[in-house]
């Protein structure tokens, strides 16, 4: 089955130095965007990530220091890779939870100012889980009858990816075919950033996950404890969270001046 597309989804797929999203860097990055008539256009980067790469994790997907030492910088592909995706939905392995959160702290190190406000996130891994609890490997073989001989290579995972994903739709009457649905479905909690650390409440308001004031309004504790948002900001965060509490307090100062 073909996606039913209103706009291109960009499947992509991460391999890093580590798995910390506020530290640890990409390696290799490989996009296929698919476009509402079908048409596909793949890329893959090798990156240099301007740090050692752990040899248990080089272990894992192949890729050591000598193999990235002549490549480009992630901020001078950042541009390229934007410019791929930022018309685009999202789909991945996991990436809800992973490759888009390491991703956007990678743009925005970059200074490109990279937001999901208007993009819809597929999570191919979270649809199996829900129907069949198994892994990329297990759903290669399970939905594609196919065995995925090269896992850990971002460019074998992430057309992997995409074809579990057509044959998930051809599996599950009760999967629609459009992205905002299969967004919805494939979504875990509702997060206001990626990470984690701020979460919506019944009524759609932003509200901490964590610490002293978790459960409690973002709106509500920046109004009563003004310094906590430098705390925030100075602070070990994610740079899209840091972004996303910004957001809220200037929505919070325009609100007082209206």
């Amino acid at each position: 089955m073909q996606l039913n597309l209103t706009k291109p989804i960009c499947f992509f797929d991460l391999e890093t130095t580590g798995i910390n999203v506020s530290k640890d860097r990409i390696v290799e990055i490989s996009i296929l965007k698919v476009y509402p008539n079908g048409k596909e256009e793949a890329k893959t980067w090798v990156v240099n990530p301007e740090m050692p790469i752990p040899a248990e994790v080089t272990e894992i997907h192949g890729i050591s220091d000598a193999d990235v030492a002549d490549k480009p910088t992630f901020k001078e592909l950042s541009k390229e890779i934007y410019n791929l995706i930022k018309d685009s939905d999202l789909g991945g392995f996991n990436s809800n939870r992973f490759d888009i959160p390491l991703l956007a702290e990678e743009l925005l190190r970059a200074e490109v100012d990279f937001d999901m406000k208007s993009t819809n996130s597929v999570d191919v891994q979270t649809i199996f889980h829900k129907m069949e609890q198994r892994t990329l490997v297990a759903a290669y073989k399970f939905y594609c009858n196919k065995d995925l001989d090269d896992a850990h290579s971002a460019e074998a995972d992430t057309k992997a990816t995409y074809e579990v994903l057509k044959a998930q739709l051809d599996r599950y009457e009760t999967l629609e075919n459009n992205t905002k649905f299969l967004a919805e479905f494939s979504a875990r909690k509702k997060f206001a950033d990626f990470a984690g650390f701020l979460i919506y409440n019944k009524e759609g308001e932003e509200c901490f996950s964590f610490g002293k004031h978790k459960g409690k309004r973002v709106l509500e504790v920046l109004e009563k404890e003004p310094g906590y948002f430098g705390w925030l900001l100075n602070a070990d965060f994610p740079l899209y969270t840091k972004k996303v509490l910004t957001a809220i307090k200037l929505r919070q100062f325009n609100n007082k001046l209206d």
